[in-house]
């Protein structure tokens, strides 16, 4: 386990309560181990769970099971503690698995094992009608980062965008490219497709909205899109791709790209849609209302007015659910396990989309990772109505903040690196602002929490690894160093956080989350912070010097990998 420093502290504490257990004659059970208050030890393991079994209150199983716990080089000191059992973890043995983790692994401190497992992750998938939009934009900070996080836990991973070229909201699109002209329009807000496209989308919505018989020419031409017209579907196609290019151009200002980009209109010209129709049809639960087919969720817990699905119209047409189905029975195909980052509000069709796909005994299934909506203090936002934030005002305004903080800090700079760190600052404030906040909670961006130099920040974490940088810069060449010693509270403190991190990144792979990542890195920042005001390195005598050198160099390593896994940059200079 020389790659998880760390896990190989837990599996010793774990054999330790195994021990024990059987000593005293008690069941069995995985320690479930937690964070002592600090100076109470390393570990804490509660024993509430045997009260029962053993008829005695937990304060006393705890003082048992410490009594009993066999000697161990790791744990100089075991503890009972209230209703906990609490490890005191051998520093010195710490620090030498530490060091030794990071210089065997190298770069790769953090990342484990390949575990040959592909891994296709959808996210982003914004309809392609106009700019990416802040509501919106957490999904896209999400997927990306979890992508890179899966890849350091081992994963083969895959980015996808599925591209919604079909349906009532394209046709909108291409009937409004063709029957809405320039004059007609107020100028684009940027010299984008994107920006141009999106006045005709919403002009259609509003004649649409003020003549009802136009939807009429929207109806014929959906069906003809689903019944294969390729004239259209490739009108169509272009006009999304030059509004997917722009979209593309803001997630790039954001570091985020994808490895794949799935058309819906190849699922119709590949003629996937009709089987898997032809399917869901033939399934018990179908039933039929006014010439559309639905399914009927009612006994699989879907209650209220969703019980019915439907997936027909009436004129034969496929509904949204067909082509969902269609897309993910051959995302299976092409991977072992299939993620799509999800707004909150897209829960129930999520649930019908699973429930669907075992009706059809699809031998995978779908994990989807819900999120909540980013707003803005002004309130929400609205792509529909033409009242939206986009990305790109975000990005522009973040680095403009940014670059007048630098500009403030760093005079001795030339205007040229002024703006290159105040790009990669503000874009950094804007996805560690996201990031940090558990996916599932709703979250308000504010420019003052996002740009804090010295508070729970992407710039306080990037000065941070610069700061690491310049020491290192500084200190030449070192000796081998002397894990024995680091003796004070400061370098024991950091080390334990730096044994932490493939543990931090297993536990984010295994349950699909992002923001420990981005509280490990905080965790990080803060405790080499301290250890930089408590203890001196460039003019520490030796052996102490060159074992601090070691721990500032691990620091770099991890506190680097942390903040590239988020998506981050990890400056050298700030």
């Amino acid at each position: 386990m020389a790659h998880d420093p760390w896990q190989e502290v837990e599996a010793e504490a774990q054999r330790l309560v195994a021990a024990a257990e059987d000593a005293r004659k008690l069941p069995r059970t995985p320690p479930r181990f937690e964070e002592p208050p600090e100076g109470m030890g390393d570990l804490a393991v509660p024993t509430f769970a045997y009260a029962k079994a053993a008829r005695k209150a937990p304060p006393e199983i705890a003082r048992e099971l410490a009594g009993a716990m066999p000697a161990s080089p790791w744990f100089p000191k075991v503890e009972a503690a209230g209703g906990y059992v609490n490890f005191h973890i051998n520093a010195a043995k710490l620090a030498d698995a530490t060091l030794r983790a990071v210089a065997e692994r190298g770069d790769d401190y953090g990342f484990l094992p390949p575990n040959g497992k592909r891994l296709l992750l959808e996210h982003t998938s914004v309809n392609p009608t106009g700019p990416l939009h802040v509501g919106r934009a957490r999904n896209s900070l999400i997927g990306d980062a979890l992508a890179r996080l899966l890849r350091m836990g081992g994963y083969e991973v895959t980015t996808e965008f599925l591209v919604n070229d079909i349906g009532r909201q394209m046709v909108l699109l291409a009937w409004g490219v063709e029957h809405v002209p320039e004059s007609e329009l107020e100028p684009p807000e940027r010299d984008r497709d994107d920006y141009r496209l999106t006045r005709n989308y919403q002009a259609a919505n509003a004649r649409t909205e003020a003549d009802p018989t136009l939807n009429r020419q929207i109806e014929s031409m959906i069906y003809r899109l689903e019944h294969g017209d390729a004239t259209l579907t490739q009108e169509i196609h272009g006009i999304a791709e030059r509004i997917l290019a722009g979209i593309r151009a803001t997630l790039a200002r954001l570091d985020i790209h994808f490895d794949s980009f799935f058309w819906e209109s190849d699922l119709i010209l590949g003629g996937k849609i009709e089987p898997v129709k032809e399917r869901m049809l033939a399934l018990p639960q179908v039933g039929e209302e006014g010439g559309s087919y639905f399914i009927d969720l009612a006994p699989y817990g879907v209650q209220g007015r969703n019980t019915k699905w439907f997936f027909v119209r009436k004129d034969g047409t496929s509904l949204y659910p067909t082509r969902d189905i269609a897309y993910h029975l051959d995302k299976f195909a092409r991977c072992d396990e299939a993620i799509v980052v999800l707004g909150e509000n897209h829960r129930l069709e999520s649930t019908q989309l699973r429930i669907a796909l075992k009706l059809l005994n699809a031998r995978k299934d779908v994990e989807p990772v819900f999120y909540s909506y980013v707003s803005l203090p002004e309130g929400k936002m609205s792509m529909r109505k033409g009242v939206a934030v986009f990305v790109d005002d975000l990005i522009d305004e973040a680095v403009a903040r940014a670059h007048t903080e630098v500009s403030k800090r760093r005079e001795d700079l030339s205007e040229d690196r002024k703006r290159a760190i105040a790009e990669f600052v503000g874009v950094g404030a804007l996805r560690y602002n996201i990031a940090r906040v558990q996916a599932e909670k709703k979250i308000t961006f504010r420019w003052d929490e996002a740009l804090n130099f010295e508070g729970d920040s992407a710039p306080f974490l990037q000065y941070a690894h610069a700061r690491a940088c310049g020491i290192l810069a500084k200190a030449g060449t070192a000796a081998k160093a002397d894990p024995s010693a680091l003796t004070q509270p400061a370098e024991v403190r950091l080390v334990k956080v730096l044994a932490r991190l493939p543990s931090v990144v297993a536990d984010c792979a295994a349950n699909r989350r992002v923001h420990p990542l981005a509280a490990y890195a905080y965790a990080l920042a803060v405790q080499f912070q301290r250890f930089y005001e408590d203890c001196p390195v460039l003019t520490a005598d030796e052996p102490v010097r060159s074992a601090r050198l070691a721990v500032v160099a691990a620091t770099r390593t991890a506190l680097g990998n942390a903040l590239r896994g988020l998506g981050l940059a990890a400056p050298e200079e700030m």
